[in-house]
């Protein structure tokens, strides 16, 4: 397993140690000791998974405290612009966003801790996304940040399709106006 600091703290692209041979493939997509021997402490309790088409934006969502949620997202078919925006007021990256293209080819995860809003975008046909998280969902402490907040800049890339918005999504209010409590 390789670790890969993106330059926030705790945000972390880790690339699986994958063995292929004329059969397919295999990899460890979670080992708890090797993640708690790489310095990452996660103990999932929740694995979710969704599949989208094209153009589909989602996010940009987060859980507040003390229902806040690490994640360990990795694609299973396709390929996503996968990006974190990090909510830490302490943190010198607080307000920043990273993103990275992830897909089921090359099997990089990113690894997101609590306090970041998560979000994608579809650059596939379809992708079928899994996520391990560390807290269970909760309804009442769910919120989201506007995918188009003209102050974060966020590059969403084109993919040949026009955007497809949840109504939700797109009521999400900017980072100014949104409550969070990291």
């Amino acid at each position: 397993m390789e670790i890969i600091e993106t330059g926030f703290k705790g945000l972390i692209v880790i690339k699986p140690e994958v063995y292929a041979d004329n059969r397919g493939y295999f990899f460890e997509s979670f080992n708890r000791n090797a993640f708690h021997k790489s310095g990452i402490d996660f103990a999932p309790v929740q694995d979710n998974e969704s599949k989208s088409s094209r153009g589909v934006i989602r996010g940009l969502h987060y859980q507040l405290k003390p229902h806040q949620q690490a994640k360990l997202v990795r694609v299973v078919q396709g390929k996503i612009f996968d990006v974190a925006l990090d909510l830490r007021r302490s943190s010198p990256t607080f307000g920043k966003w990273y993103g990275i293209e992830l897909d089921s080819d090359g099997k990089s995860q990113l690894f997101i801790p609590g306090g970041f809003a998560h979000g994608f975008s579809v650059l596939s046909d379809i992708a079928i996304i899994q996520y391990k998280v560390d807290n269970v969902y909760d309804r009442l402490s769910e919120r989201g940040i506007s995918l188009n907040d003209p102050e974060l800049k966020i590059e969403w890339p084109a993919c040949g399709a026009a955007p497809v918005i949840s109504e939700k999504d797109l009521k999400n209010p900017s980072l100014r106006e949104a409550e969070y409590n990291f």
